[in-house]
């Protein structure tokens, strides 16, 4: 059973991984749309950058699972 303080880092870590996802795709996005507006055969390469902050809430999740489970 983890303790209150690994609780916390576990929450803390995944919170991280989901506010550093959203700051990332803010603006990405914004910069991509600006982009495929004025060319759109870049679409491919705007979407390729917008998926690649998706890891940042995948290991956060990872690692908070990792700390609950006592692997870490």
């Amino acid at each position: 059973m983890p303790t209150d303080f690994e609780t916390l880092a576990a929450g803390i870590t995944i919170a991280g991984g989901f506010i550093g996802t959203g700051m990332a795709q803010s603006g990405i996005g914004a910069a991509g749309m600006g982009i495929i507006a004025e060319k759109r055969e870049k679409l491919g390469i705007v979407l390729v950058f917008f998926v690649i902050p998706e890891t940042l809430w995948i290991l956060g999740l990872v690692f908070g699972i990792a700390l609950l489970s006592g692997s870490l």
